[in-house]
């Protein structure tokens, strides 16, 4: 499914036809993949703002082709069919041209998840006219998910470390990769044996975890960046018969797969993400600035989880139990 949309809330002001109603806007939503599930929560996000707020939105698949979305929104602006833009990035630095060109032609537009421009670490709008960023610096997360491992093999000599990224073509899993090189290497006990591009693919990573084995079936720690990739790693560590309990596993995303797997002791940790939100903000954003009404330059996502920490533990959800993630992997 390419496309999708549908028509919410459209109020008595609007059918008596008055002049900026909320319901004469239609937004559209630019996911990097829709047939990816933190796309997809975040698509419930943008859908369940749209409704409270009165406005008219659909869905475009950027099927992880940073070339597609580009020409997406080249193709949004030559329309004029929509007066807004909430995207996720397939390619936060690549996009920001065609993103500036669409604000000159005074289409609001929202990032979420990674920030567009070449500085993945400022959330700050860098593209003139962007309304508002809706994410969180990823170097930050990654490096907490790094300090994690190290204190899992401070007692371990030679502790092995595997390590699954998406796809170091990106520039934001690149920066995360380079974050745990950066911050895994200088200890001496640690040794990152093997990499894996797991490319958001449960099959995929299971197929590379399977490789890592055949030379390094000793291996300590899983770390990656996302949770459907431990999602298949953990397939290939107990199909080579390893106790996968015994192991660290450490992903990114916290959704409903890796917390199950946290409380029932299969992995130990995850990286907290809250995609759904990430929509519900960028909608309004956007919809704020198309009402002339003040709108925040960002909101940082590591700060709308309350006390909740960055890396949640079994710890952490036995004095939260009434967490829930908010999407399903």
């Amino acid at each position: 499914m390419n496309v999708k949309s549908i028509a919410l809330g459209v109020g008595m002001a609007a059918l008596l036809g008055s002049a900026a109603h909320a319901a004469d806007y239609r937004i559209a939503y630019l996911a990097a993949s829709s047939q990816n599930g933190f796309n997809q929560a975040i698509w419930e996000g943008v859908q369940k703002a749209a409704k409270a707020r009165g406005v008219e939105v659909e869905i475009f698949n950027g099927e992880f082709d940073a070339t597609k979305q580009f020409s997406q929104v080249e193709d949004i602006v030559a329309g004029g069919k929509f007066q807004g833009i909430v995207i996720t990035p397939n390619d936060s630095v690549g996009i920001a041209a065609a993103v500036e060109e669409a604000t000159k032609a005074g289409v609001k537009v929202a990032t979420t998840l990674f920030p567009i421009g070449p500085k993945l670490d400022v959330l700050e709008p860098q593209v003139p006219g962007l309304v508002t960023t809706v994410a969180s610096n990823p170097a930050i997360g990654a490096k907490a998910q790094a300090d994690a491992v190290i204190e899992f093999c401070k007692d371990k000599n030679p502790c092995k470390v595997a390590i699954i990224i998406g796809q170091k073509i990106y520039p934001f899993d690149n920066l995360r990769y380079q974050t745990y090189l950066d911050t895994l290497k200088p200890q001496s006990n640690i040794e990152i044996v093997a990499t894996v591009e797991g490319n958001y693919d449960p099959d995929k990573s299971m197929a590379g975890m399977q490789d890592v084995l055949q030379a390094h079936k000793d291996i300590n720690v899983v770390l990656s960046n996302a949770d459907q990739h431990l999602v298949g790693a953990e397939i290939a560590l107990e199909d080579a018969g390893l106790d996968v309990p015994s192991l660290y596993l450490i992903g990114g995303g916290a959704n409903q797969i890796a917390i199950d797997a946290i409380k029932a002791g299969k992995w130990d940790a995850t990286l907290a993400q809250l995609p759904r939100s990430e929509g519900e903000y960028a909608l309004n954003g956007v919809v704020d600035a198309l009402e002339g009404k003040p709108t925040p330059a960002f909101t940082d996502e590591l700060k709308l989880g309350g006390d909740m920490p960055a890396i949640i533990t079994k710890k952490a959800l036995d004095e939260h139990p009434d967490y829930k993630p908010e999407w399903q992997g």
